[in-house]
């Protein structure tokens, strides 16, 4: 039955991150980014209107590198 929840019901949105990428994005520990990977899937539209609604901000990092010169 656990593997039941783990299934994604709706299609990807936006691209995929990957645990490491979500986790150095919002400064989150090995354990939160886990729990919020397996509950939420790797979609990052999904992923980033979660953290939003959490008031969690990109690092620093994160936003600089998605700015394009």
């Amino acid at each position: 039955m656990n593997d039941k929840l783990s299934e994604r019901a709706r299609p990807l949105r936006g691209r995929p991150y990957s645990l490491e990428e979500f986790r150095a994005k919002y400064g989150l520990d090995r354990r939160d980014a886990d729990d919020l990977f397996k509950r939420f899937g790797p979609s990052s539209v999904e992923l980033d209107l979660l953290m939003a609604a959490k008031r969690r901000r990109p690092s620093f990092q994160a936003v600089a590198a998605d700015i394009i010169l």
